[in-house]
């Protein structure tokens, strides 16, 4: 048996990574006052249908969908933005007089073809705030994301662009819908058909003929109202207060309808075409759409599988759970004596390995130096008739006797 394809086992020597991002993603999200939320992995499927937009890639191929045994037809969530909006209005959050800030980790899920950072099931970190169309919301929100990425060490670069309301916006689609039925010849299948359902979809295209044309096409910028001009150019004044450094694109939009105005992305070099680390934007109307109260929305979704990808090898190295100390035994009588004292450490919050089957002195430090342990304590016959052990530091190899309280005690004056 092995696993379905585009799925994976995340392994115990990786897991560490994935801890090292999620501690540090909660670290953050608390900074900036964000609460996390858990939504069920099954929603309605009308909730995507209607949330996420019918032409979308995501609704017409890409959703996991079956009818259950009481004839509902269910998905497996393939975003969480939808989701955590549906939550917002089922539990009144709009009555708290505070505004909802909120995020999640967990997995998604999309029939997608398998690609290098692409998954069929794949893990998001995300947040949401609800209740304003201020662009230093948005701001900030880009600034918490770069704040969540800044200790990995990894270059990456912004894009933001305005995709236009439901004021301008429509001017711009059918300027563009001219343009893409004059080009119809050089596009592909899905393209010709998105010029009559929703032109948009076609600047998100990734197929390779499909990118003279788009390149070609009238900018959204160059088409927008004031009523979205004005809050893009504060947008770029509060990032420029942060010295937070952008580059505008007027071609990015990102794969769901729900987004108005202002859209982002930060992108790494690093994975190809499938570049994208984070992306997000503003999805006022999504809760009107979805049957609440009127809300203004922005946040954003992160790839965890990705962002584990580009990891550098020092953070890598830093990210491995190492063992504090590695006690080694020489007798039935010394793993006894072994087992007391971890339990004693353990106790007092020092992480200890114990190999249970034993082995050779020169196989249990073999075993020590393996998994990185930082010392090791030698219990054998004579440090049992002294209680009195051989404490050994890895680093520098350097080693003396201790009494257990001496141990505990260093232990402590090292942690």
């Amino acid at each position: 048996m092995s696993t379905i394809p585009g799925t994976r086992d995340i392994l115990p020597e990786e897991m560490a990574l994935w801890h090292l991002i999620e501690e540090q993603a909660r670290r953050v999200f608390d900074l900036y006052g964000y609460k996390e939320i858990r939504t069920p992995l099954l929603e309605a499927t009308e909730l995507f249908a209607r949330g996420i937009g019918g032409d979308t890639d995501i609704v017409r191929k890409e959703m996991y969908t079956f009818t259950d045994q009481g004839g509902i037809s269910m998905t497996l969530r393939p975003e969480a933005t939808a989701s955590v909006v549906r939550a917002y209005i089922e539990h009144h959050m709009y009555r708290g007089g505070e505004l909802p800030q909120l995020y999640y980790i967990g997995p998604m899920f999309r029939h997608e073809k398998k690609q290098k950072g692409r998954w069929r099931q794949f893990y998001q970190i995300g947040a949401e705030v609800l209740g304003s169309d201020d662009p230093a919301v948005e701001a900030e929100v880009i600034e918490m994301v770069l704040a969540l990425l800044q200790p990995f060490k990894i270059k990456v670069r912004l894009l933001i662009n305005s995709v236009g309301c439901a004021q301008c916006r429509p001017r711009y689609v059918e300027i563009l819908r001219a343009e893409l039925r004059m080009a119809a010849d050089s596009l592909c299948e899905d393209c010709r058909r998105r010029t009559e359902t929703n032109p948009l979809r076609v600047l998100d295209c990734k197929v390779e003929s499909c990118q003279p044309v788009i390149e070609q096409l009238p900018r959204i910028t160059d088409h927008l109202g004031e009523e979205c001009a004005q809050p893009f150019l504060r947008l770029k004044g509060h990032l420029e207060d942060a010295k937070i450094g952008y580059e505008v694109v007027p071609r990015l939009v990102r794969g769901l309808d729900y987004y108005i105005r202002t859209a982002f992305e930060i992108v790494s070099g690093e994975l190809g075409a499938q570049n994208a680390l984070a992306g997000g934007g503003r999805y006022d109307g999504l809760s009107e759409i979805l049957g609440g109260p009127p809300a203004k929305g922005f946040g954003f979704a992160m790839g965890l599988d990705r962002l584990v990808m580009v990891l550098p090898e020092e953070v890598r190295a830093s990210a491995a759970k190492k063992p504090e100390i590695f006690l080694v035994h020489l007798s039935e009588p010394a793993m006894r004596k072994a087992m007391a004292i971890a339990r004693i450490l353990r106790g007092q919050g020092s992480a200890c390995h114990l190999e249970f089957d034993g082995g050779s002195l020169r196989s249990q430090m073999r075993l020590a130096n393996k998994i990185g342990a930082r010392h090791v304590l030698i219990i054998g016959d004579d440090e049992l008739a002294r209680d009195r052990y051989t404490i050994k530091r890895m680093e520098d190899s350097t080693q003396w006797d201790v009494s257990l309280p001496e141990l505990t005690e260093y232990l402590k004056s090292i942690s």
